[in-house]
């Protein structure tokens, strides 16, 4: 039994879409005429994600973070409750509001119908359960403790979806700052200076340093701003296209870590998110290796996510964990120290989430600071543009007063 999304006509010609299970397509057009609609379009549903080569589709098409953790959680509370698995993604299915996640929970029923692990049938959706989520609910499965990992994953995908947003606040606020007073400033110089200092043109008189300086810029950014920003967006572009080769973005980031504060902000990041990973699937029964390998692909800079996968390789020849990643050089003393302790105690899943703890509230504390400073240093940037621009324009307003007295 397999789930198939349809389009189809009800009696008064209005389309109708949604997602039912059948053996086959035909099975499912005859449950649509015994429900009076006419079937236009039945198609499997599957996970097109991996088959298109745009990151955009896969967003379309895969699950949200917000949407996986309520999944997640409504999921481990059913089963918990004692229900068979099948039962308890019908219920989720039919609780779910969103057309998306609803297609892909009830493609996921299918094949568990079909006799598939969760596991299993989570892996026919990559874009939407990515390898960790899979090896955790596999590990839980085998343990016999799916429940307790579904509450743990849940928790996990609720944590990163958090600290997600605190990440982009960092980055968005200073970044929404910086272009709303750019853009205060162009538009004054492209429209409202021009017209405020074209009185001054019919004077002899020599106009102020500044107010021949505010003339020039204005000028330019009228003359040549469209094709500046043209040039701008060119050369984003082109960074951007340059990024996607691999050497590129490693030698990118291994730049961004000796930056002193941007540095230190990605490192305890990455360091967060890693440790965070590699507790959740320990503590579910995924082996420390298996754990590491995975683990790493949650890292997005791409120096310590080599790093990572070089670790492991020690670990797999013998080498503690804490050594492994201590040689690399990119990981915080603390963290290290913490995972040297677990090692020792042999509750390493127990100092891993610490270290999480203990690096994500690092983190949190370098955002409130960067935020307290960048915030007011952009608002008085901007005021001293624009009392720059004020400046210009009444400078000759005051000689013309002096030359009529």
């Amino acid at each position: 039994m397999g789930a198939y999304e349809y389009t189809a006509l009800d009696a008064r010609g209005r389309e109708r879409k949604g997602v039912l299970e059948g053996d086959a397509p035909r099975a499912v057009r005859g449950q649509l005429r015994e429900r009076g609609l006419t079937p236009l379009e039945v198609r499997e549903v599957r996970d097109r994600a991996g088959q298109a080569g745009r990151r955009l589709l896969q967003m379309e098409r895969g699950i949200g973070v917000t949407e996986l953790a309520l999944f997640t959680r409504q999921l481990a509370t059913l089963s918990k409750a004692g229900l068979p698995m099948e039962e308890a993604l019908k219920a989720v299915a039919e609780q779910t509001e969103n057309a998306r996640v609803q297609k892909i929970i009830v493609g996921v029923r299918s094949h568990v119908v079909e006799g598939q692990t969760l596991a299993s049938a989570l892996a026919n959706f990559p874009a939407s359960f990515n390898e960790l989520y899979r090896a955790t609910v596999s590990a839980g499965e085998q343990a016999g403790r799916l429940d307790e990992v579904l509450e743990g994953l849940a928790d996990y995908v609720e944590d990163q979806q958090a600290m997600r947003q605190k990440v982009l606040g960092a980055l968005l606020y200073p970044a929404f700052l910086t272009v709303v007073a750019l853009g205060i400033v162009i538009i004054l110089l492209a429209t409202v200076v021009p017209d405020l200092i074209g009185v001054f043109d019919s004077i002899d008189a020599k106009l102020p340093l500044l107010t021949r300086g505010l003339i020039a810029t204005s000028d330019f950014i009228r003359d040549w701003g469209l094709l500046l920003g043209i040039a701008l967006a060119a050369a984003v572009a082109l960074w951007l296209y340059a990024l996607r080769n691999e050497d590129m973005k490693r030698r990118y980031h291994a730049r961004l870590l000796r930056l002193p504060l941007i540095g230190r902000f990605i490192r305890g990041v990455n360091t967060a998110r890693f440790t965070r990973t590699l507790s959740i699937l320990t503590r579910s029964g995924v082996p420390a290796l298996d754990a590491m390998t995975i683990g790493a692909e949650v890292v997005s800079n791409r120096p310590m996510r080599q790093a990572i996968s070089r670790a492991a390789t020690k670990v797999r020849e013998g080498e503690s964990i804490h050594r492994a990643l201590g040689a690399e050089g990119l990981f915080p003393p603390i963290t290290l120290h913490m995972i040297a302790n677990g090692e020792l105690s042999g509750e390493l899943e127990t100092m891993l989430a610490r270290a999480a703890e203990h690096q994500e509230r690092e983190v949190e504390t370098l955002r409130q600071g960067v935020m307290g400073i960048v915030g007011p240093a952009v608002i008085l940037i901007m005021g001293g543009l624009v009392l720059t621009i004020v400046l210009a324009i009444l400078l000759p307003v005051f000689d013309l007063n002096q030359l009529v007295k």
